[in-house]
Order: structure tokens, then C-alpha cells, then sequence
């Protein structure tokens, strides 16, 4: 199996072992492999550190003091001596000519390096006249720093620093030895903590994985529980929205094939009935029967075209046709179409605008908006029959309300009215004309031109739905 293809769980076990791994490699080599530079970094950073304060009170009074002071916390030797090597310290007689010679070969080396000089001289480990070999154990390393100043006399002077660098071999070896322990301790802890965390992130997220799959085999009542962790919580939040969501399309999905059976099966079965009668009896054949049948297939004509409408704009395969039209003019010619389809119905419809409004959009489209909030209000004016058309111009666009006077729609449900589908609550009737999707291709349309649309209602008092365009 490759490490892709591996669990969460174990992904996670890994990358937290590993890493627990590289902690303890690091630990290793700083505590053994370069100790020993550390070590000598900062011994010779604080020989030069004691040296500045020394050049720095060579005019002082509290001179041998200071020294002295140095000589015990950092155990080290100071010495100043003069350009010959010459000790200038008489309270320090450690002036053997071995000694001098040693100082004057460090000041020589540093007047040609810029004044200071350090280098770590190795210590004799057994004491003179011993015949036998020493023991093997690491050599012992002194460290001589020279730092060259001005005298009180004007003249140069050099501060020789010498200081026993021990060996850190001993050290390390007591260092490896706690390692050992240490990172038994440690990997131990490792592997327990690593599987306990891996364990606790990927529980929620695989019971997430189980609903998920629940979800996709349609089961829309299934719901998601994140806990521990913020994500995995907003996640669970999310996918719980998702599964509430499709539910409700799964239902007005439903409903629309309840509907649109409905609104088939009605006028099929009309069509078929009168068209077998004037078979069986074609010379008493009238023409209300076949207005009968006119008006059947213009029905379904229709449910057909707003399935179709609907579909096309919802995955955007009809291009916008944008042109400048008087919307007033539009939306007239399309009041006197419907008074004209409904003459024989006793519809009274009105137009109240106060100047002519002019647009740029796709006339068609917004012609099928404002006839879908027509055929609305037709289809729910209720005994009235009275729709009142009133135009606005509020600054930069244009407002159309059409206003029925019938049942109005439940205060719960206006926010619905919109959805693809959606019906009201009451019993399914049977529309004049259209298909019971005018509403949603109405929300589409306006939204494809950056418009906006709403519907206020009142019980047995009618509805008001309006859309808004940019002028």
C-alpha cells in the first residue's frame, strides 16, 4: 500500500512519530556531535568579554581588584605584559622565561592580526620525571587570548588571558548515557501520544465519511456530528445544510413530478376525449370541441416552453440579447394580449405609470417576467378578477408591481414563493395557463440582470410582486 493510500489515522501517526523522531536526532547531535564547538564558542566569547572590561579600566584605580574578581568567578589567569612580553603584573610573578617567550610569540601575532589573537595550546598531561605513559584520556587544551590596549604612558600594552578549555569527552559520555534514557522515555511517550491524537482527529472526520456515504445513497435525513475540533465542527455544520438542502430538493423534485403529472394528464386526457368523439362522430364535430382542444394543446405548449426556459437558464445556455427598449411600451402591448386571451373571462386590468421608461436588457426575457407575475396574478385574482400594472422610476432603474385582489399567500410561505417547484400549501389548482415554475424563471431572469424582486401579501386582501431592473 502506498503512503496516499494510507488512513487519516495512520498518516497522522506517522508525521507525529517522525517528528518526535527529528526532535530527538537534533537533541542528539547538539548534546554530542558539536558540544564540544559550543563549548569553545562561548568560552572564548567570554574571554573576550573579560578582556574589554580589563583594557577598558586599565587606567583605574581598582585594577588588580578587577583582575582578581575576573580571575576567580570565570577561572581564568590575566596577565599584561609590554610588547617585549615583559609581565607589567609584579603581584602575578608566574614569569618564567618559558612563559615571556610564549607571550612575546601571542603579541607578535597580535600586532599583525588587528590587535588580538587567540590560540588553544595544549597542557602536558603527566608531571615531568614520570617513566610511564600516560593514560589514554582526552588532551587538555589552554586557551591564550592576547588583546593589545594603550598605558597610561600612551604606549601599547597587551592583556594576555589564559584559560583551561577541559575537555568534554566526560560530559558527553554522561550525556549519551541520560540519552538513552531519555529517548526510550520519549518514543515510548511518542508512540502513545501520536496514537491517541491521530485516533481523536480522524474518529470525527470517518463518522463524517460514514454519513457521507449514507447521504449519497439518498438517505437526506442523515446528519452530521463534528466535535473536538473547530473545523471538523463547521465541516459537520456545513454537510448538515447540504443534507437539509437536498431533502428539500429531493421533495419539491417530488412535487414537481406530482404537478407537472397533474397538469399533463388533465388536458391529455381533454384532448384525447374530444378528438375520439369527432372520430367516431365527424359530422357532429362543433368548434367549441376543438377550441377545446386548442386550448389543451396550448397549455401543454406551455408547461413544456417553462420547463424548458428553466432549465436553459439554470445552466446558462441562453445568451442575454441586450438592447434599449421602452419598457412601458413592452409591458402595454403585453396587458393588451392578455385582455384580448381573457375577454370572455371578466378580467379587468390595469396600467398606472406616469412617463415612459426606457432600459437595457433582453426584451424577450424581461417580457417573460412580467407576463409570469401576470399570469400570477390571473391565476390567483380569485372572485375580483381585478390586477393592477403600476410602473415606477425610482433613481437609476425601474420598478413593475402587479397587484391581484384574492386569497393572498400565508405570512410562512412568502419566502418560498420564489423556490423552483415550490406550491402553496393549499390544494394544487389547476392555472389558466402555465406551469407553475413563472415565479422561479421570474427570480432567474431579474437576477441575470443584476435587478432585484420581492412580494408582499395580506390575508384575503391579494399579493403585490414586483421587480426592479437598472434603467
Amino acid at each position: 500500500m502506498k503512503f496516499g493510500e494510507l488512513r487519516l489515522k495512520w498518516k497522522i501517526f506517522i508525521f507525529l512519530l517522525g517528528f518526535c523522531a527529528l526532535l530527538l536526532v537534533m537533541l542528539w547531535l547538539l548534546q554530542t556531535v558539536f558540544l564540544d564547538a559550543f563549548y569553545k564558542n562561548i568560552r572564548v566569547a567570554e574571554i573576550k568579554r573579560n578582556a574589554v572590561l580589563v583594557a577598558g579600566n586599565l587606567q583605574s584605580g581598582r585594577l588588580a581588584e578587577i583582575i582578581a574578581e575576573i580571575s576567580e568567578s570565570s577561572d581564568i589567569s590575566i596577565d599584561i605584559a609590554d610588547i617585549e612580553g615583559n609581565s607589567l603584573l609584579m603581584p602575578f610573578p608566574l614569569q618564567s622565561g618559558h612563559f615571556k617567550d610564549e607571550n612575546l610569540l601571542f603579541i607578535t601575532q597580535a600586532l599583525n592580526q588587528r590587535g588580538e589573537y587567540y590560540e588553544y595550546v595544549g597542557i602536558p598531561q603527566a608531571p615531568p620525571g614520570n617513566k610511564r605513559p600516560p593514560a589514554r584520556r582526552p588532551p587538555m587544551q589552554s586557551l591564550v587570548y592576547v588583546k593589545l590596549a594603550e598605558s597610561k604612558g600612551g604606549g601599547q600594552v597587551a592583556i594576555v588571558v589564559r584559560a583551561v578549555a577541559s575537555p568534554v569527552d566526560a560530559t558527553v559520555a554522561t550525556l549519551r548515557y541520560q540519552l538513552y534514557v531519555v529517548s526510550g522515555i520519549m518514543l515510548i511517550l511518542a508512540v502513545i501520544l501520536a496514537f491517541v491524537i491521530a485516533k481523536r482527529i480522524s474518529k470525527p472526520i470517518e463518522e463524517i465519511s460514514l454519513s457521507a456515504l449514507a447521504l449519497a445513497k439518498g438517505d437526506y435525513d442523515t446528519r452530521f456530528a463534528g466535535a473536538g475540533f473547530h473545523e471538523i465542527a463547521a465541516l459537520a455544520g456545513t454537510l448538515n445544510t447540504a443534507a437539509l438542502e437536498l431533502g428539500k430538493a429531493e421533495a419539491l423534485r417530488r412535487e414537481l413530478l406530482a404537478n407537472v403529472s397533474h397538469d399533463l394528464r388533465t388536458p391529455l386526457a381533454l384532448i384525447y376525449s374530444y378528438a375520439e368523439m369527432m372520430h367516431d362522430f365527424p359530422g357532429e364535430a362543433t368548434s367549441q370541441q376543438t377550441q377545446v382542444i386548442l386550448d389543451e394543446t396550448r397549455r401543454l405548449s406551455t408547461l413544456v416552453d417553462d420547463v424548458l426556459s428553466m432549465s436553459k437558464l439554470e445552466s446558462d445556455m441562453e445568451a442575454q440579447d441586450i438592447t434599449r427598449f421602452c419598457l412601458t411600451q413592452n409591458i402595454a402591448e403585453t396587458i393588451g394580449r392578455m385582455e384580448a386571451l381573457l375577454e370572455n373571462e371578466g378580467f379587468q386590468i390595469t396600467f398606472h405609470r406616469n412617463c415612459d421608461a426606457w432600459i437595457a436588457a433582453d426584451e424577450t426575457k424581461i417580457d417573460r417576467v412580467f407576463y409570469n407575475l401576470l399570469i400570477n396574478a390571473v391565476n390567483y385574482s380569485g372572485d375580483n378578477r381585478s390586477i393592477s400594472v403600476k410602473q415606477t422610476v425610482p433613481e437609476g432603474s425601474v420598478r413593475i408591481s402587479v397587484t391581484d385582489f384574492g386569497e393572498g399567500i400565508p405570512e410562512d410561505e412568502l419566502a418560498h414563493v420564489w423556490d423552483r417547484y415550490y406550491k402553496s400549501g393549499g390544494s394544487h389548482k389547476r392555472a389558466v395557463t402555465g406551469s407553475g415554475l413563472g415565479l422561479s424563471i421570474v427570480k432567474r431572469i431579474v437576477e441575470m440582470h443584476g435587478g432585484s424582486y420581492g412580494v408582499s401579501s395580506e390575508r384575503n386582501k391579494g399579493s403585490t410582486f414586483w421587480f426592479e431592473v437598472p434603467s
